[in-house]
């Protein structure tokens, strides 16, 4: 393969702001340039249009698709007020019948159709001969998907990358061989088998997720099907800083969460965990603020915030994005306010999938150098991690081990002794290094 120059990247989230889906391609590119190869981007139009290379930006096909894509796009143009909720209101309901229809003779999540005009256009692109290589990156399926279709149409070489698993487990004794009656999950099922038997080379990123996928599809790794291997991603430093900020301790310890929130990764585990600290420390009840960035509260946080009365404990800013005032990206906002933070909270879950996927949070968290608490889930691999960055650690479920953590954390900060961070971030530049060695890639 080292004959190979010119690579059709599928990345269905390419260039959105903050996504981590977007960035792990996104940060990828500079090390591909310095490699000597020649992307041509397909995305949809969510993202910015990139201009250091050819980037075609394309509607998906299906209504689900195009409403979620339009409303990105229309807050890239317009921001998220008065015009935004006037068009994107207007659009979903004149869809929300083709949606419906979409829905009940497919079934599967809303993305999947922006593999038909992906695939299309890169036909045209392969049968030309502009392009070399497929790589398909994701995120959304839809982009594996267009994948094998080139693949199975022209023969091209194809190498894909699996941000998180397509085939989710119930439970450890769960192999995931059982079909589910899910329709989009059923059809995540054949997308990996046919993953492992067409493409030249696939990753994923987790010990966890490779193991698994190996065990459904024995086929991987042997000399008819699909190399398959682990890759790391790392992150670059988020906004593209790499000095760390010196700390200050203030007169609140600020424990900050960035990213998702849902009922099996809630802040109300750290919430109940204030409970039995404040009774033994009362004074700790004007000095622990609680910070949530990048998404609404989930529901199991807004009880708790209720049951608890921690209005004044618990603060919730929203998503970061690009401010037009001062031009800053949603990226480098996030970088400012981690650095502010006295320890960042790596929520990990609840659910049988943990112990193939690791937060993209995790990467982007070591290059702060603020402490780290993980509450992580059956995953030996992220808590090693952890574990050799001297991060204060924990088990999701152990309550009393949460508690005796955050006490912990508080008498640290009462000393302004908390942790510091070891060792070094992980840069994307090891990702790619190790991506481009499996495929025995030579500039």
């Amino acid at each position: 393969m080292s004959e190979k120059k010119s690579w059709l990247i599928l990345s269905h989230g390419f260039n959105m702001d903050g996504r981590a889906s977007s960035q792990t391609i996104t940060d990828k590119i500079p090390y591909l340039l310095e490699a000597g190869i020649q992307p041509i981007v397909f995305s949809a139009i969510t993202g910015i249009q990139d201009q250091r290379f050819p980037h075609r930006r394309f509607l998906a096909w299906g209504p689900a698709a195009f409403r979620f894509d339009f409303r990105h796009w229309i807050a890239n143009q317009y921001g998220r007020g008065f015009i935004y909720k006037l068009l994107t209101r207007t659009v979903s309901i004149v869809l929300a019948p083709f949606i419906g229809l979409e829905k009940l003779i497919l079934g599967y999540s809303s993305q999947w159709s922006w593999a038909m005009p992906a695939f299309i256009h890169g036909l045209g692109l392969v049968r030309s001969g502009k392009v070399d290589l497929v790589f398909s990156t994701g995120g959304a399926w839809s982009a594996h998907l267009a994948g094998l279709w080139l693949k199975k149409w022209t023969g091209i070489a194809w190498i894909a990358e699996i941000h998180d698993p397509l085939v989710i487990r119930k439970n450890p004794n769960d192999q995931g061989f059982e079909q589910p009656k899910n329709r989009d999950a059923r059809f995540r099922h054949y997308l990996e088998r046919q993953l492992t038997k067409y493409a030249d080379h696939v990753w994923w990123f987790t010990d966890g997720a490779v193991h698994y996928a190996k065990v459904r599809n024995p086929n991987l790794n042997t000399p008819e099907n699909a190399h398959g291997f682990m890759v790391l991603p790392g992150a670059e430093p988020p906004g593209g800083v790499t000095a760390e900020k010196p700390h200050r301790y203030s007169e609140k310890l600020n424990l900050c969460h960035f990213g998702s929130l849902a009922n099996d990764r809630s802040l109300s585990t750290i919430l109940n965990a204030l409970v039995p600290l404040l009774e033994k420390y009362p004074v700790a009840r004007d000095h622990i603020q609680v910070h949530a960035y990048g998404a609404a509260l989930d529901p199991l946080t807004i009880q708790a915030i209720k049951t608890l009365g921690f209005n004044d404990v618990l603060l919730a800013h929203g998503r970061l994005e690009k401010d037009p005032i001062t031009g800053k990206s949603g990226r480098e906002q996030v970088l400012e306010k981690m650095q502010e933070a006295d320890v960042l909270i790596l929520l990990h879950g609840n659910d049988e999938w943990c112990a193939e996927y690791i937060p993209s949070k995790f990467y982007e968290y070591l290059w702060t150098g603020r402490p780290i608490w993980g509450i992580t889930h059956r995953n030996p691999q992220l808590d090693q991690m952890l574990e050799e960055r001297g991060a204060y650690l924990s088990q999701e479920g152990d309550a009393i081990g949460i508690a005796t953590a955050l006490e912990r954390i508080w008498l640290d900060w009462k000393q302004q002794k908390l942790h510091q961070p070891l060792g070094s971030p992980m840069g994307v530049d090891q990702a790619v290094r190790k991506i481009l060695t499996e495929i025995q890639w030579q500039s």
